[in-house]
């Protein structure tokens, strides 16, 4: 038999992105565990005490950061354990077996593209599902290698979430590409793109 594993998931509050990672229930009562996104900006950290976890994580929900102490059965044991954002009561991250936190981390990353969406003044999306694949597409882009980026040089972007589309806004010229999100042609077109190039002003 294996060695049991817990799989510990989180929603990177600098790039958006669902960090999802395995560590061994040995490492984690041993000497915790520390999980990063690959953008280099945010990490999770447990630290083991004696008969419990001390965690802290980034808030991909309000953008800081929170601590927790959890028992150490609660953490190695069972389908999962969630904290929640004190601010907001949502969910900000998931520890327990991968089914689970992949559910719960792609429910998290639903809630929060919404919510961006509320807040750049769009009530609801056109097509939910359409917008939903968007956005993940556009995650799986950024993640490669000079994923997105601006002809200005920059590769630092925003996205701004309204209801028929996502404009990604270089950080540096503020130039703008238009990414469609309402209809099926809208997600092929985005699908057929390995990297997205913003023309820089």
């Amino acid at each position: 038999m294996g060695e049991k594993m817990r799989t510990i998931g989180y929603l990177c509050p600098a790039c958006r992105k669902q960090v999802i990672r395995d560590r061994s229930a040995f490492a984690l009562a041993a000497s915790g565990a520390v999980v990063a996104c690959d953008c280099g900006k945010s990490t999770l950290t447990v630290d083991a005490e004696e008969q419990r976890f001390r965690l802290s994580v980034p808030c991909g929900v309000c953008g800081g950061e929170h601590t927790a102490v959890m028992d150490a059965a609660h953490l190695l044991e069972g389908k999962g354990v969630g904290l929640a954002c004190p601010q907001t009561r949502q969910l900000c991250c998931f520890i327990g077996e991968p089914y689970e936190v992949e559910r719960e981390m792609e429910r998290l990353s639903l809630a929060v593209d919404k919510e961006v969406a509320h807040e750049n003044g769009g009530d609801l999306f056109v097509d939910s599902v359409i917008m939903h694949e968007v956005l993940s597409e556009l995650k799986e882009i950024a993640a490669r290698p000079h994923g997105i980026s601006c002809s200005c040089g920059s590769e630092k972007y925003r996205m701004e979430v309204r209801p028929t589309y996502v404009d990604l806004v270089c950080a540096d010229c503020g130039a703008r590409l238009r990414i469609e999100a309402a209809t099926d042609e809208d997600l092929d077109r985005l699908c057929c793109n390995w990297t997205l190039q913003i023309r820089g002003k």
